[in-house]
């Protein structure tokens, strides 16, 4: 360390208990809890940006999706395509139910949706957000923008953390997200951890040729879509876009296929199935109706509940002539629908960030971390919580349940501290 370092330590006293590194979601919630269990910690919160907790802002088109209802954790742990089995032992001591007693001790209400999202009654990002930064204030928080951290050097027993100033902390908690290059964890590395390779998850997948592009907007509630060549699949809704395919099945999948997609450069194919049904099914079914409706104009007898667009739009690409009733339509057209209805191919090349909501799969290897306590087997002192973590889970209020559990332990452990 430079001389001009320990003169500019010297002049400064102050010895931070607890140096929190990302001013998101999980650097706010360690930060607190450790305020709370222990009345007079002297906590400092440094964000590299101008803007704090802007995941919590834009989530759930900016009513943030706090949580997700699941009973048990180890029905939450099967969320997460990074990080499941260790999860599940965090759960065990924060999990869903604890997230919403916390909010609710704090004054925030959390309400559940038909599909097991949570989210604050207000509907309202910002109360999230104002119930943060109250707190912050009432346990004399202090809180730094604009201070990327450089790199960090122990000495003696505590640590000096480099951003455009430094300062001296007992403690640190990693808690920054959203990263997408490998530099961005350079000093981490240099401190002995090893970073999975930080990639996107979390994303639609990009249509080039556009051959649904007049049916923009046309949504299929449980259709079934794979990875062609794999055994990815996930089912689920189904949005067809202007750029191509999204909606909840394709999230997921681009979260459980993370790792595969970018190794491929995100160019494969996407078999859609528009029925949700086995293929032998969706075949037994339109031989049913050439027999028993052989009269019916094909075309406008939608079947399988799909939209009447989408229907036409899959006729006309197998062939069938607009007059045609069942009766008349040959094998090799209707062999040609079923693969429509049951496969129907998309050359996907390309990915785009769904809404806001970036998450990274990658960061610091759970191999590098004590998940009792979230602290660096490496480096005593160091902790981690939320996506800097190799942790990510699927769209739903996952990712944010993962940051409040692994901060909560971080926060619970740094309690014992002396």
């Amino acid at each position: 360390m430079s001389g001009h370092s320990k003169l500019k330590i010297q002049a400064n006293q102050s010895v931070y208990d607890l140096i929190v590194i990302g001013g998101g979601a999980a650097g706010f919630f360690g930060a607190i809890n450790l305020a709370e269990q222990k009345p007079g910690s002297h906590i400092l919160i440094l964000e590299k940006s101008t803007k704090l907790l802007t995941k919590v802002k834009v989530s759930g088109g900016g009513r943030c999706n706090v949580t997700h209802q699941c009973i048990s954790p180890a029905e939450l742990s099967q969320h997460y395509p990074r990080g499941q089995k260790q999860l599940k032992s965090v759960f065990h001591r924060f999990q869903a139910t604890d997230t919403v007693t916390w909010f609710k001790k704090h004054g925030v209400e959390i309400k559940t949706e038909a599909d097991g999202r949570m989210f604050p009654t207000t509907n309202n990002s910002q109360t999230i957000i104002d119930c943060f930064l109250e707190l912050a204030k009432k346990y004399n928080i202090e809180i730094k923008l604009s201070s990327e951290v450089e790199r960090i050097e122990k000495a003696a027993n505590n640590f000096i953390v480099f951003t455009k100033e430094e300062y001296q902390t007992k403690n640190i908690l990693v808690a920054t997200g959203g990263y997408n290059k490998p530099e961005n964890y350079e000093w981490l590395k240099n401190l002995g951890h090893e970073i999975i390779n930080p990639i996107p998850s979390l994303f639609t997948f990009n249509n080039p040729e556009k051959q649904f592009a007049g049916l923009m907007g046309v949504a299929v509630q449980q259709a079934e879509v794979r990875i062609a060549g794999t055994k990815f699949s996930q089912q689920g809704a189904v949005l067809i876009t202007h750029w191509g395919l999204s909606g909840p099945a394709v999230i997921k999948l681009s979260a459980w296929a993370a790792v595969y997609l970018h190794q491929n450069n995100y160019t494969f194919t996407a078999l859609v199935n528009w029925t949700g049904k086995p293929e032998i099914e969706v075949r037994k079914h339109l031989t049913k109706l050439k027999q028993e409706n052989s009269k019916k104009t094909i075309i406008t007898s939608s079947q399988f509940t799909l939209p009447k667009r989408l229907w036409e739009a899959l006729c006309i690409q197998a062939g069938v002539d607009e007059e045609k009733i069942w009766a008349e339509i040959p094998n090799k057209t209707i062999n040609k629908l079923i693969e429509l209805l049951y496969a129907c191919p998309f050359a996907i090349k390309g990915k785009t960030t769904f809404k806001e909501e970036f998450v990274t799969c990658g960061g610091v290897s759970l191999a590098d971390v004590d998940l009792s306590t979230m602290q660096s087997k490496k480096v005593p002192g160091l902790y981690f919580a939320g996506e800097a973590l190799d942790v990510d889970g699927e769209t739903g209020g996952f990712n944010f349940q993962s940051a409040w559990s692994t901060a909560w332990v971080a926060a619970s452990h740094l309690v014992l501290e002396p």
